[in-house]
């Protein structure tokens, strides 16, 4: 089972899908077929809900806003057995794609590719918010096919590069057809001005005449 929340914050020009496994096991799939473009978050140093933030095509970390962000960190603190007890945690995020995971490593466990990567964010709240109280009312429980849905993703996006690269070589084509039309105007251009150049000396100067 998975819960899946949505994140609305009035800063967000559009709403985020943010979700998160049952147990440790459930983890162990959403690590193994998380998306690129997801982002990972658990509270550091201590046992917590694997919490995962979708970020819309195009999107970079960067561009999340800080109230989304903040979404996620509460989301995951309030889900983690010791740190929901904490007036104050610090809480670890990075992108899918910089989690490590190696098969002697626990169930749930995971390394980092790029340590630079992993960013931060301290969590000071000990009670139940009403930012909780909002995702909460938005979560719901499915059952998905993860391994499906990240071949859908890739065979959409695999597509999405074929027309990408279809598009890119017309326009190519096209740079290269105006740039043969342009050259052959001024090919033209310049033959011209030498035909007017010799018809100027062609002729009877006019005192031969008489």
């Amino acid at each position: 089972m998975v819960f899946y929340f949505t994140s609305n914050a009035a800063a967000a020009a559009a709403a985020y899908t943010v979700y998160m496994g049952k147990d440790k096991y459930e983890n162990e799939d959403l690590i193994k077929y998380g998306w690129p473009e997801d982002v990972w978050f658990h509270v550091d140093k201590l046992s917590s809900a694997h919490v995962y933030l979708r970020l819309h095509k195009g999107q970079t970390l960067d561009d999340v806003p800080k109230e989304v962000l903040s979404d996620c960190a509460h989301l995951v603190k309030a889900n983690s057995i010791q740190g929901c007890k904490l007036s104050s945690v610090t809480v670890v995020y990075t992108p899918w794609s910089n989690l490590r995971k190696t098969p002697d490593m626990d169930v749930g466990q995971i390394g980092f590719h790029r340590q630079k990567d992993v960013r931060s964010l301290a969590v000071e709240q000990r009670r139940p918010s009403e930012r909780l109280r909002r995702l909460e009312r938005t979560r719901v429980e499915r059952f998905p096919d993860l391994a499906a849905e990240r071949e859908s993703r890739d065979r959409e996006e695999r597509g999405r590069r074929r027309r990408q690269l279809r598009d890119a070589r017309r326009a190519q084509k096209e740079e290269l057809r105006k740039k043969r039309e342009l050259e052959e105007l001024r090919s033209y251009s310049s033959l011209m001005k030498a035909e007017n150049m010799s018809s100027n000396q062609d002729g009877n100067d006019s005192d031969d005449f008489m």
